[in-house]
């Protein structure tokens, strides 16, 4: 299946994608949320749909929002593309690298990015994330995957100047408002044949900075569950963003290059779609 959130910021309702239409599911579900994945919803929801329901369909003017609602936790792992470990410089991490996004930076997938107040280097980064499907605590490895509800791109908008030159941690570049475009929907994991091999790109104004493939993780998936449940718990709904490959702003040599109002972002991965963000500078 393929969920998706649509409607106006903050009233979003549930749907599907089947075949190239989109569909209201409001009727059958509440919400892509905590305690949907909880209750063993994508099953549920896919046994309501295999009795063909008159659904309504949602036009394509409809404004998406992220396909999960807001989640306890966006995690997200730093330098798990070894070329992007060169390109700025770090060493290869040998245990991930974990920081959080607020949960507030969470937003539709084609909605205004705004650069934040006083900012100087908004940077962008594509990434694949997966969604929890169920509670996490101390998993092995090989029953990783029993733990993931689907996968969706997402782009880590970071504040280089924030996360970097400010000192403390990273979450302070990380965080802002509209820093986390997901979607344009959440795929389960019977509509992703490999993973571990999904070409990748982002371009800014038309001009592609990042060009690479999942199968350059340095962390994968499985691992990366397995991982990050020996630290905490992971609570169904939950937000792991992978990490980004090569090509973003403060890695462009020798003049880093950021974004500006105005700029147009768009990124894309196999079997998860696209999305795409127009820059706005922040205004009261």
């Amino acid at each position: 299946m393929k969920l998706i959130r649509f409607g106006a910021a903050g009233q979003e309702k549930p749907g599907v994608i089947i075949g190239e239409k989109r569909y209201d599911v409001s009727s059958i579900v509440s919400d892509f949320n905590e305690a949907f994945f909880e209750d063993n919803g994508l099953e549920k929801l896919k046994k309501a749909l295999e009795s063909n329901p008159a659904l309504p369909e949602v036009g394509t003017d409809v404004r998406l929002g992220s396909p999960v609602a807001r989640p306890s936790k966006i995690i997200c792992i730093g330098l798990n593309y070894v070329d992007h470990c060169h390109e700025t410089g770090a060493p290869i991490p040998t245990e991930p690298i974990i920081f959080f996004k607020s949960t507030t930076s969470l937003c539709g997938p084609n909605d205004d990015l705004v650069i934040p107040k006083n900012s100087e280097k908004t940077d962008w980064e594509i990434e694949l994330a997966f969604v929890v499907g169920k509670k996490a605590s101390y998993v092995e490895e090989a029953d990783a995957l029993d733990y993931v509800a689907g996968y969706a791109l997402l782009n880590d908008y970071s504040e280089r100047a924030f996360q970097i030159e400010m000192g403390g941690q990273w979450a302070k570049g990380k965080g802002c408002d509209t820093f986390a475009p997901l979607g344009p929907f959440l795929a389960t994991q019977d509509e992703i044949a490999d993973v571990n091999n999904l070409p990748m790109w982002l371009t800014v104004n038309g001009k592609k900075f990042q060009n690479s493939n999942t199968s350059n993780l340095v962390f994968k998936i499985p691992f990366l569950v397995h991982y990050l449940s020996q630290f905490m718990t992971l609570l169904p709904g939950d937000i792991i963003s992978t990490g980004t490959p090569p090509g973003v702003g403060l890695g462009i040599k020798p003049d880093p290059i950021y974004i500006k109002p105005g700029d147009v972002i768009e990124l894309g991965m196999d079997g998860l779609g696209s999305s795409r963000q127009v820059a706005k500078a922040y205004s009261k």
